[in-house]
Formats: structure tokens, C-alpha cells, sequence
């Protein structure tokens, strides 16, 4: 993982601009296949922020996420731009989404239309750090920034009356905005093990105003509101990264024995019942990293055997595990291996297990 880096995507120019204006010190970076993401640092920040543009739809922002986990191995993958809002939400606030629906999921049977969708949840983290913001400073005045559903489909909604309007209020009656490219970004992010926010401007209310005078006045608004949440988010995500790996790096090993009866220890310092020994830095034995890739595949088996990983999870963690196996050596393997850590990290056993394998792959 890059410590510091964050992606940002943007569907259209002037989201793109609002997130542009906020960085310094601009380079490119070309992915092969010719994304070119503009790598700036928010200003003021250690925080870099890697910026591309999708364009509109769910299938070429999951695009553009891949390739840019790819790239950068971010902190966080956000989406920033404009939304509709469904319920009334003021012009030129901010949503958080809590969750993602890809609303457009569905079964037609002879008495209708019966919804299917899909669900993600924004990381745990993300959404802790994003409701501490939300409270502090200038967001408890307007703008405000709300949290709830996000509702992304294939199409724009600009109605309240027609029959696609009324579908969504039956079947996603807690989303708060609607947009078109958030499940994309979510499946992506899913499937790459990277966390992802969605984070949208209210410009319109989904009720026939896109496109007029009071349409173009308020998505710039929406847009540098966006922008400037976001830009916090991911200033306020990377210090808080960064503070967490330093204290990883400074902390000295933890030994801890239980004994019952007598024991007999050799100390270089004894105080009372508090002992302090002297602990060897020696070089670890060797270990047999292409073996413990094999048993950590039949362990990744067995759980989507017990019905505890999904197909689409499970696919993803094997093709991670295909690239840690091609990898040259074993450092080449930390990457792939630290995108399956994200995909399994609600089965805590095997996040354990797989910890003490990229432990063994940085070492060798």
C-alpha cells in the first residue's frame, strides 16, 4: 500500500477542475493501457492525490478503479462529483454514502418489476472518520454533510412523476442521492480490496431542473463542496494511517508467558516480579514462502466451502494469489498479497494467517 496516497475520480470536467484547483506540484502518471492520472499533493499536506477522469456510467468507473488500484495501491479509492438528491436535501450539501445500491437490479415477472440489487458498505473506517469530520468546524454551518444510501443506476433521473421515479421510491425509499457511477466504483473496490468513498454535491433534486439556469448555477457549488470534503477526508485518512504505521514501526516486541509452578528464566534485570530480558535481533530462519501460499489456498478453499466467502470475493482472492505466486521473489509478492488482506478482512482468522504470510514475504 501507498501510506500516503489517495485516488480521486471524477465523472465529468468541472468535478475534475473543483478536485484539480485543491492540488500542487502536478505530474502525470500513464497507466499502460493510456489512463493518464494527474498526481498532485493537497497543498499544506503529505497527502498525494492521484485524479482521473471516467466519464459517465458504472462499468467505466469500475474500469478506471481497477487500473488505478493497480497503479498506486491507494489508501482509499473516492468518488467526488455532483448527485440528485430524492428527499429534499438542500442544494449544495454534501452526502456521504453509507451504502451503495445498484438500483437497476431486478427480476420482470407478469405483475411487474421486482427489484434485485446490489449492496456495498463503505468501510468502517472511512465512515468513523467521515461522521468526526462532519461535526467539526465550518460543516456544522452550510454546507452540511449528510450520510445514507446512494442510489446508482444506467440512467439520468430527472423526473418525480414518471414510473422509474416512482419504482425507486418503493423499492429505495432510504437513499438519500442518486447518481450513475458509485456501484461501479464500490464493485471495483470490492474486488481490489481497496476502501471506497462516495462523496456527491447536491446540484439537482431529480425533478426536471437538470439543465437549467438554476442547474448550472449550483453544480459548481455542489462540485467545490465535494471537493473540499473530500480533500479533508483524504488529509485526515493518510494522518491517520501514517500515525498508526509509526507506531507499528516504534513498538518493541511483546512477549508473553503463562506458567503454572516454578519456572527458571535467565534475565539481565530483575525488579520485583518485573523481568527484563535481552531480546535478539537475529536474522529468522528461512522460510518457504511458495509453501505457505499453497496452505493458505486450501485454507481460502475451506472457507468458501463453509459458505463464508462469496464466488465473486473468492475469485478475486485466487487471482490475487496467482500474482503473489508469479512473483520473481518474495517482496514482489507484498502487493497482491496486502489486496487479499482487504478482501478477507471479515474473516479475522484468516487475516491473521494471511498477516504472518506477508510478514514472511517482506522478510525474505
Amino acid at each position: 500500500m501507498t501510506d500516503n496516497l489517495v485516488v480521486m475520480l471524477t465523472a465529468f470536467n468541472l468535478e475534475y477542475e473543483a478536485v484539480r484547483r485543491k492540488l500542487t506540484g502536478r505530474r502525470i502518471e500513464l497507466h499502460e493501457r493510456g489512463t493518464r492520472f494527474e498526481v498532485g499533493t493537497l497543498e499544506g499536506t503529505t497527502c498525494e492525490v492521484a485524479l482521473v477522469l471516467t466519464g459517465k456510467g458504472n462499468s467505466p468507473a469500475a474500469t478506471l478503479v481497477e487500473r488505478a488500484v493497480q497503479q498506486f495501491s491507494p489508501v482509499a479509492v473516492m468518488f467526488v462529483g455532483v448527485a440528485g438528491a430524492l428527499w429534499g436535501t438542500p442544494l449544495g450539501d454534501v452526502v456521504v454514502a453509507t451504502h451503495v445500491y445498484a438500483y437497476h437490479g431486478g427480476t420482470s415477472d407478469d405483475d411487474g418489476l421486482k427489484a434485485r440489487p446490489r449492496v456495498w458498505e463503505t468501510s468502517h473506517e472511512i465512515a468513523q472518520l467521515a461522521a468526526h469530520l462532519a461535526r467539526e468546524g465550518e460543516w456544522n454551518e452550510r454546507p452540511k454533510v449528510h450520510f445514507g444510501a446512494v442510489a446508482a443506476g444506467e440512467i439520468v433521473q430527472n423526473s418525480r412523476t414518471s414510473a422509474e421515479a416512482a419504482w425507486i421510491r418503493a423499492h429505495y425509499n432510504d437513499a438519500v442521492a442518486i447518481e450513475m457511477e458509485a456501484a461501479g466504483v464500490a464493485q471495483a473496490g470490492h474486488l481490489s480490496g481497496a476502501p471506497v468513498a462516495i462523496i456527491r454535491g447536491i446540484s439537482d433534486h431529480a425533478d426536471g431542473t437538470k439543465a437549467t439556469d438554476e442547474d448550472r448555477k449550483w453544480q459548481p457549488v455542489a462540485a467545490e463542496n465535494a471537493a473540499r470534503f473530500a480533500a479533508q477526508l483524504a488529509e485526515h485518512l493518510v494522518a491517520q494511517r501514517t500515525e498508526r504505521t509509526v507506531a507499528e514501526r516504534t513498538a518493541g516486541p511483546r512477549i508473553s508467558n503463562v506458567a503454572h509452578g516454578p519456572v527458571g528464566i535467565q534475565g539481565s534485570t530483575v525488579t520485583g516480579s518485573t523481568v527484563t530480558m535481552n531480546v535478539g535481533t537475529g536474522t529468522p530462519a528461512s522460510v518457504d514462502l511458495a509453501a505457505e501460499l499453497r496452505t493458505f489456498r486450501g485454507l481460502l478453499a475451506c472457507e468458501r466451502a463453509a459458505g463464508n466467502l462469496d464466488e465473486l470475493t473468492y475469485e478475486a482472492a485466487r487471482a490475487e494469489l496467482d500474482l503473489a505466486d508469479r512473483s520473481a521473489g518474495g517482496r514482489e509478492a507484498v502487493l497482491p498479497l496486502k489486496r487479499l488482506r482487504g478482501l478477507i478482512a471479515e474473516l479475522p482468522e484468516l487475516a491473521a494467517t494471511l498477516a504472518a504470510v506477508i510478514t514472511a514475504a517482506v522478510g525474505s
